[in-house]
């Protein structure tokens, strides 16, 4: 296989990949990954020590042990579009030899969980849950460029969503890691996470400019097929489990809830739930 050249796996003059500036000793097995840059510091903050830290754009990194084992904590700022920055960069560290640029034979294995924050979709949902994301639904375009394998359950799920939402694209659907929803999920809501390409619009949110769907939160609200409900919905999940799928790593994404759209409330202190989403976590890894 020939090398990756200069421009397709950009390296920083230390050797470090280009965006994440971290080399292939700072990766633990075990990931973290969150949007909010400040949200580093809330999980690190339970660390029992920092062994590195590494601030760029809006990817810092902490390094350090949480009950003796050696965890990664990543910030990726919003969007699928730096979830596929971090993602495969993550993946060249794990899986690429840097200094030859050949892909290695023996592919590493990551497990990575994402920590965020998100809002529901249903009533019984409540501000202040914890929720686990089982499958997540794309309505983002960035399996667009790629050739994600979905299986029957998820293509007939894209096909219906798109219909019954009247959206002018197909989504794409993935499920997340058993193995790690088996591990962490318990005694949090098990739901289905809808990953959307911004915060406004795409998420039903009118101020002064009208949106084209007005009526998409009902639509979510509303859909099932069977009993597949869609629970919530925010900006990273699809992009994660889709490409963590492609690339052979165990990803799974866990929800602070700090909103419920269909009731119009908003966490008083979403900084509490957050944190005992982190905690929670932690203790689990």
């Amino acid at each position: 296989m020939p090398k990756i050249s200069e421009t397709d796996l950009i390296l920083n003059s230390d050797g470090s990949v280009y965006h994440l500036n971290l080399l292939p000793k700072h990766i633990s097995d075990t990931i973290i990954a969150v949007g909010d840059p400040s949200r580093v510091y809330m999980v690190s903050q339970f660390f029992d020590e920092v062994e590195f830290e590494m601030n760029k754009r809006e990817f810092i990194t902490h390094v350090g042990k949480y009950n003796g084992k050696r965890i990664t904590v990543i910030s990726t700022g919003i969007g699928t579009d730096n979830v596929e920055i971090f993602f495969t960069e993550l993946d060249a560290l794990a899986n690429i030899d840097l200094k030859t640029r050949e892909i290695k034979p023996r592919k590493k294995k990551l497990k990575v969980v994402r920590i965020g924050t998100s809002g529901s979709l249903q009533d019984d949902v409540p501000v202040g849950a914890h929720l686990v994301s089982d499958y997540a639904v794309g309505f983002d375009n960035l399996m667009n460029f790629y050739d994600l394998p979905m299986n029957d359950f998820e293509t007939g799920l894209a096909h219906d969503l798109q219909k019954k939402t009247g959206i002018p694209f197909m989504p794409y659907v993935v499920q997340g890691s058993e193995v790690l929803r088996n591990q962490l999920g318990a005694d949090m809501i098990v739901g289905n996470t809808v990953t959307c390409p911004g915060f406004y619009a795409p998420q039903g949110r009118e101020l002064r400019l009208p949106i084209r769907f007005p009526k998409l939160l009902e639509d979510l609200n509303y859909y099932h097929k069977g009993d597949f409900w869609l629970t919530n919905f925010e900006m990273e999940t699809a992009g994660y489990y889709a490409l963590g799928r492609m690339l052979g790593h165990e990803v799974l994404s866990v929800n602070a809830i700090i909103a419920n759209r269909m009731k119009n409330k908003f966490s008083k202190n979403p900084t509490k739930v957050v944190e005992s989403l982190i905690e929670k976590v932690l203790d689990r890894i």
